[in-house]
C-alpha cells in the first residue's frame, strides 16, 4: 500500500510562520505535523512507501526532512509556485499517480492535521469492508458543513451520497481529509477528473466515486485537530496530548 500526503497548499492563512515553509512541517510538542501522522500509520506496516506531494516552493524542505526518516518517503514537486497557480488536490494525486507509475491501493491524507487517535484503525476497517471508505465525524454547525464534504450513508455505512461544500447539507455527517482508495478505484482518478469532478477539495473525488461503486464512511473514533489559521495552531499546541 501506498500512502500518499497531501502537501502541496501554500497555508497562506498561517503567514508569516508559513511564507517559507511548509504547514505540514511545523511542530506540534515534540514532533512535526507529518511525524506524528507518518510514525503512528507505520506502526501497522502495511505501508511500503509514503509519497509526500508538494509545490516547488516547499519541495525541498520535505526533501531534508525524508533524508532524516527512516521509512521509505519520496517527495513529489508538483511544479506550481503561488497559492494562484496550484494544481488542486485531485490533480495533485493524479499528478503523483503518473509521476510514480502507482498502481496500488492508497491511504491519501491531507499533511496538515494532527488526531488523537490511530489512522491504523481506519486501514483495518477499509481492509474489512473490501471498498474504498473515508471517515466521519457529527457536525453540528451548518455554518461549518458548508465548508466541509457532507455525506448521507445508510445502516451498513455506505455512502449514498456525498457532497463537497453544499449550500444545503442534507446529514450532520462531516468528512475528514482522510481516504483509503482501492487499487481498482485509484486507477479511476482520470476518469473522475474528466468526468468533471471537482479538482481543489480531495474529497470531490469521493463525491464522484461513491456514485459509481460502493464506498464506505468509518466513524471517527477520536478528535481531529485541523490547523488551518493561526489561532488553530495555538490551541492544538496548547491542547493536543498525542495519540491515546
Amino acid at each position: 500500500m501506498k500512502c500518499l500526503i497531501l502537501a502541496a497548499g501554500y497555508a497562506t492563512r498561517l503567514y508569516p510562520l508559513t511564507e517559507n515553509f511548509p504547514k505540514p512541517l511545523l511542530k506540534v510538542g515534540e514532533k512535526t505535523i507529518l511525524d506524528w501522522l507518518i510514525d503512528d500509520i507505520d506502526t501497522l506496516g502495511a505501508v511500503d512507501e509514503y509519497v509526500v506531494i508538494s509545490n516547488h516552493k516547499y519541495a525541498h524542505h520535505f526533501d531534508v526532512w525524508a533524508s532524516k526518516k527512516t521509512q521509505r518517503i519520496t517527495v513529489v514537486d508538483d511544479g506550481t509556485e503561488s497559492n494562484e497557480t496550484r494544481l488542486g488536490a485531485v490533480k495533485d494525486i493524479q499528478f503523483a499517480i503518473e509521476a510514480l507509475e502507482i498502481d496500488d491501493e492508497m491511504l491519501v491524507i491531507a499533511g496538515d492535521n494532527v488526531l488523537d487517535f490511530s489512522l491504523t484503525r481506519f486501514i483495518s476497517y477499509a481492509k474489512k469492508k473490501g471498498t474504498s471508505c473515508i471517515m466521519r465525524y457529527f457536525e453540528e454547525s451548518e455554518a461549518r458543513l458548508r465548508k466541509c464534504g457532507v455525506v448521507q450513508i445508510d445502516a451498513d455505512d455506505r455512502i449514498l451520497n456525498m457532497e463537497e461544500k453544499p449550500t444545503e447539507p442534507k446529514s450532520h455527517w462531516c468528512c475528514p481529509p482522510f481516504y483509503f482508495y482501492t487499487k481498482a478505484d485509484a486507477r479511476l482518478v482520470q476518469k473522475g477528473i474528466d468526468s468533471g469532478c471537482g479538482t481543489d477539495a480531495p474529497g470531490s473525488y469521493i463525491a464522484w466515486l461513491c456514485a459509481q461503486t460502493p464506498v464506505h464512511a468509518m466513524a471517527m473514533p477520536g478528535k481531529r485537530y485541523d490547523i488551518g489559521n493561526l489561532e488553530s495552531y495555538e490551541k492544538v499546541q496548547k491542547e493536543y496530548k498525542g495519540i491515546c
